[in-house]
C-alpha cells in the first residue's frame, strides 16, 4: 500500500510477466498521461496481434470499485478494439463489478487484493525466502529390503 501508483503499475506488470504473459511477444506498461484507462499492454504473439490490457488501481481496502469503473474498463478495451483485460486492485470487487465483467462483450478477468497477494507470493514478485524447511520421513521399502 506504500507503493506510488506509478511503482504498483510496475509491480503488476513485472507479476504478469512472472507468471508468463508476453515471454513470445511483449509486456509493456503506458504512459501516465494519456493512457485511455489502460496501465499495460500485453502482446502475447511477435506480431502483437494478440493483446490483453492491463488496468491497475492501488486502492484503500476500503475503497471497493463498482460496476461504472468495470464499464469504462470495457469501453477503453473497445477503443482500443481489445477483447481482454486484466483489472488488477488492492481493493474489492462489488457484486455489481462482478456482474458486469460476466455480462459485457469482452472478457474481463477481476484480481483483487487478496487475490494479488496470494499470486505475488506464489510466483515470488515482492518477496523473499527466509527458511526453506526439509522434512525427512524413514523409507520403510529401504529397510525391507537389507
Amino acid at each position: 500500500m506504500s507503493l506510488t501508483p506509478y511503482e504498483f503499475e510496475n509491480l503488476v506488470i513485472t507479476l504478469l510477466e512472472r507468471m508468463g504473459y508476453g515471454h513470445a511477444g511483449s509486456v509493456e506498461r503506458t504512459s501516465a498521461s494519456g493512457d485511455a484507462g489502460v496501465d499495460g499492454i500485453i502482446s502475447q504473439d511477435p506480431l502483437g496481434l494478440d493483446r490483453i490490457y492491463v488496468q491497475a488501481k492501488r486502492y484503500a481496502q476500503d475503497n471497493v470499485i463498482h460496476r461504472p469503473r468495470i464499464h469504462e474498463f470495457a469501453g477503453a478495451l473497445l477503443g482500443k478494439q481489445g477483447d481482454r483485460g486484466v483489472y488488477i486492485t488492492t481493493s474489492s470487487f462489488s457484486v455489481g463489478a462482478l456482474a458486469e465483467a460476466d455480462r459485457i462483450n469482452a472478457r474481463i478477468e477481476l484480481i483483487d487484493g487478496q487475490r494479488l497477494a496470494e499470486l505475488l507470493v506464489r510466483y515470488r514478485v515482492g518477496v523473499q525466502v527466509e527458511q526453506t524447511v526439509e522434512l525427512l520421513r524413514m523409507d520403510e521399502d529401504f529397510y525391507e529390503g537389507l
